[in-house]
């Protein structure tokens, strides 16, 4: 694995790279740190839930250019860029033609905007520790960089698997279609890879009402299966699915909403909102329901095959109609609402919430909801856990922050563990690293608070990095 605790020479006048950073910056505390930090900064990783695409570690081809590896694919980048005025069109997005060399001149010519957001944080390391590249981004740099980067790429220890097991990834798994018949899956399973790389059922097109092509969706999901087109057929067809995944090694199904909004009905009420919904007769409202209902269908069948329920909540979609008509999803406009889970998941918990082998991963974007709502939750329930910070909040002083709301009514016991939840793969070690010694500077506060021993501050920290949410994720 990366050793990402010993900063890089710098041959070419670049900084090298703080062996202390992101620790505190009083002397005692930051020795404690570091301390802490050193008895993780090696330990494998485990990625539960990402969006690494299978096809890159199964068919292990070379990543073709530097701008695809590090810029276009990854809309944290891209809508920093958007927004210092970049066309989102001259860095490739949406598959739009580009000479990479150009865009990633654009890149460096931009690339100030980055200071001090965790965008520059994780790409210094993709560069410094993974490239072994010295050199900062600039214009006047770029074309050195990007040869220097292709240079790397084009070598076998830069491909996909080589890296993997570079990176100490114990357990990495990708997000799918339910259906995906996932024999890429089993090629690697077979290939001996050092580390495993498990589905993630996601059937977010096939249960939400206002996914584009819904219908369509669902009739394939029920032709596939063989059923009828009711309700129940409909449920028999999810289940079928589900339990191909868990036959291909799946631990968790995945569910991403803007509302985290449950609703129970009784078999007829639901049967007679099916035929409503697939028949484009629902209101807006009956589609609410729809979906609020299946969460908890989706509940109910965790509850019966065990997968681990990850709820992704609080992200207003597609927010640029002008960007979405032109570019697609997923390019850079999705935002952060405010959310309620107290009140929008009680129907679901009053069904499973006391189900112990039921385990819910609550995610959010609303930095209010950890210590309002999802933390006292998880003190409760047994079924409910915290997700680790996401998105927009998996940066060092968000996951400060997270700690602090957290800890006090949940301890450290009821959370899921780092989450990296990206595609951008050289990132991950990166991302890993970041929550690591984020967690060892806040465990050091508590120690040189009183409020923990050295030694069980030590034992905190090893749990979070693996034992952790191998238990939550079921691995």
């Amino acid at each position: 694995m990366i050793d990402p605790r010993r900063g890089r020479v710098a041959t070419t006048g670049a900084p090298t790279r703080d062996p202390d950073r992101l620790f505190p910056a009083e002397a005692r505390t930051r020795d404690i740190a570091r301390a802490l930090y050193e008895r993780v900064a090696t330990a494998p990783i485990v990625s539960p839930h990402g969006h690494v695409p299978v096809e890159w570690i199964a068919h292990d081809e070379p990543f073709t250019d530097p701008t695809a590896l590090l810029v276009t694919h990854d809309h944290y980048v891209t809508r920093l860029l958007h927004a210092s005025g970049v066309d989102l069109a001259d860095l490739g997005v949406g598959g739009h033609p580009i000479d990479p060399r150009e865009a990633w001149r654009i890149f460096g010519e931009k690339w100030r905007v980055f200071a001090g957001t965790a965008m520059g944080y994780w790409l210094e390391e993709e560069l410094h520790s993974v490239l072994g590249m010295d050199l900062e981004p600039s214009a006047e740099t770029a074309e050195l960089l990007f040869d220097g980067i292709q240079a790397k790429l084009d070598t076998p220890p830069f491909r996909p698997r080589a890296l993997f097991e570079r990176f100490g990834i114990d357990v990495l798994a990708t997000t799918d279609d339910p259906l995906d018949d996932l024999h890429l899956h089993s090629e690697i399973a077979a290939s001996g890879l050092a580390g495993r790389v498990l589905p993630t059922f996601r059937p977010d097109r096939y249960i939400d009402p206002d996914a584009p092509g819904f219908t369509a969706d669902v009739d394939r999901l029920i032709g596939h299966e063989g059923q009828a087109t009711t309700f129940p057929g409909y449920l028999e067809a999810l289940c079928a699915r589900r339990a191909h995944f868990i036959r291909h090694g799946a631990t968790s199904a995945d569910h991403g909403v803007e509302d985290p909004h449950t609703v129970d009905m009784t078999p007829d009420e639901a049967a007679s909102l099916f035929q409503a919904v697939v028949a484009g007769r629902a209101d807006a409202r009956q589609r609410r329901a729809f979906r609020g209902h299946m969460l908890l269908q989706m509940a109910r069948m965790s509850v019966e095959d065990g997968l681990v329920m990850t709820l992704h909540a609080g992200v207003v979609r597609n927010h640029s109609t002008a960007t979405f008509e032109r570019f697609g999803p997923d390019t850079g406009h999705d935002f952060p609402r405010r959310t309620d889970f107290v009140r929008g998941l009680r129907p679901l918990l009053e069904r499973f919430g006391l189900e112990k082998s039921f385990h819910l991963v609550l995610f959010a974007v609303d930095e209010t909801v950890y210590s309002r709502e999802i933390s006292p939750m998880a003190s409760f329930y047994p079924s409910v856990y915290i997700g680790a910070p996401w998105w927009f909040l998996d940066a060092p002083d968000a996951m400060a922050r997270f700690r602090s709301a957290v800890t006090e009514s949940a301890g450290f016991s009821r959370g899921s563990g780092f989450i990296d939840d990206t595609r951008a793969f050289l990132s991950i070690p990166a991302r890993h690293d970041t929550a690591r010694r984020a967690d060892a500077s806040f465990l050091a506060r508590l120690v040189r608070e009183g409020r923990l021993t050295e030694a069980a501050a030590g034992s905190i920290l090893e749990d979070i990095v693996g034992p952790q949410p191998k238990r939550v994720f079921k691995l």
